[in-house]
């Protein structure tokens, strides 16, 4: 009987071991939190010098190309205004006849058609040959501010081409007048 008590002690003792070293298998394969240090910290790259400040460049000008039409109709103009049955320029047409002038002396390969026109009083005839009388005067003042004649030409529409179709002194102010045309040469 004894030898059984004893066999019963060095199994339960045998029992315990095996569960005491799983236990101890079980807490070593547990996984633990890591422990939370402060971030890494990257290497810090040397300070690029400052630059000074640079406004932002200004747009680019949106205005007509240089020795276009549209510089030449805008910023010169085209045309001119006559009195009632003249064909003498005005002095206050005179500055605007001078800027083409300069204008066209600087654009050489540009070149025009000086159309003279008339209001709607008076023949189809009287004012075709008003119309020519005031292209012609605009072409000689042109000329002697030192345009080539050669790169001129006169046209007279007469009334045939109003630019205010009405039948008051205001629109036949209007009509009385020669447009300096560019036909050829601009940008």
């Amino acid at each position: 009987m004894r030898r059984n008590r004893m066999n019963f002690d060095t199994k339960r003792a045998a029992r315990l071991a095996l569960i005491g070293l799983a236990a101890a298998s079980l807490a070593a394969c547990a996984s633990r939190p890591t422990p939370v240090g402060p971030a890494p910290v990257a290497p810090t790259e040397p300070a690029a010098p400052t630059k000074p400040y640079t406004p932002p460049t200004s747009p680019v000008p949106q205005g007509p190309l240089p020795g276009s039409v549209q510089d030449f109709v805008i910023n010169i103009g085209e045309r001119i205004y006559f009195d009632t049955d003249e064909y003498v320029v005005r002095s206050d047409a005179q500055p605007v006849l001078a800027a083409q002038a300069q204008w066209l002396n600087r654009y050489p390969a540009v070149r025009i058609r000086i159309e003279g026109n008339a209001d709607e009083r008076g023949t189809r005839e009287y004012n075709l040959a008003l119309g020519a009388r005031r292209a012609n005067a605009v072409r000689d003042f042109l000329v002697n501010q030192g345009v080539a004649g050669a790169r001129i030409e006169t046209l007279s529409y007469g009334k045939e081409r109003p630019i205010d179709a009405g039948t008051s002194e205001e629109a036949w102010a209007k009509n009385r007048n020669a447009r300096t045309a560019i036909t050829d040469g601009a940008r």
